[in-house]
């Protein structure tokens, strides 16, 4: 008596379910690569910061003017100018003239200014907003002694003001492609073990 053949291939709904988990778990690594270098690399660097105590020596504006990119739709973006302003604070940690800057994300998008302003359409209203920090560091900070971080390994010769990022920020980041990564492995997975069952289901049922 000849045995009967148990067909191994998978269903069409079988099929898009395992295309399903490997497309989820492609746009997992991905996007975990994406933060990593985008994200995770400035955060983790900011993190490795030291407090400090640091007191404002000079305000300066050298007259440089930097192009920053505005948004004014989906499909609408555009260029303007913000002028440069370099506020000098003197780092305890280090007992030397330093650069301060707003936070890492400004450090590593411009180093060379303190403050990098939202960025509009009009220059006149970049300006007016790097004019209120210069009054900030000016009129209200002066010579107060006040908080910044400073990293002695990576840039010695710059502080950060705001340290932004921090451990739940991480976590947010790690988070997400992670939970995207084993659901797709989830599917992936599921699938063929229901279509290994339904298998020895149909063998067993042939052969009673």
């Amino acid at each position: 008596m000849a045995k009967s053949r148990v067909s191994h291939e998978y269903t069409d709904a079988e099929d898009k379910s395992i295309r399903l988990g490997v497309v989820l778990i492609a746009s997992g690594v991905l996007s975990f690569f994406i933060v990593l270098f985008c994200w995770l690399n400035p955060i983790l660097q900011s993190m490795q910061s030291t407090p400090a105590n640091c007191t404002v020596v000079s305000v300066k504006r050298p007259g440089e003017m930097f192009e920053c990119v505005f948004t004014c739709g989906p499909d609408c973006r555009g260029t303007s100018l913000y002028p440069c302003l370099q506020v000098f604070v003197n780092n305890s940690q280090s007992d030397s003239l330093a650069l301060l800057h707003y936070d890492e994300q400004q450090l590593l998008g411009n180093p060379k200014c303190s403050y990098v302003p939202p960025c509009e359409r009009d220059d006149q209203k970049n300006s007016e907003r790097v004019l209120l920090w210069q009054d900030y560091w000016t009129k209200e900070v002066q010579s107060r002694i006040f908080t910044c971080f400073f990293n002695q390994q990576r840039r010695p010769n710059d502080v950060v003001w705001r340290q932004a990022q921090n451990e739940s920020v991480v976590m947010h980041c790690v988070l997400w492609p992670l939970l995207c990564l084993l659901m797709g492995a989830l599917i992936v997975l599921l699938t063929v073990c229901t279509h290994i069952l339904a298998e020895r289901a149909e063998a067993i049922q042939k052969l009673s």
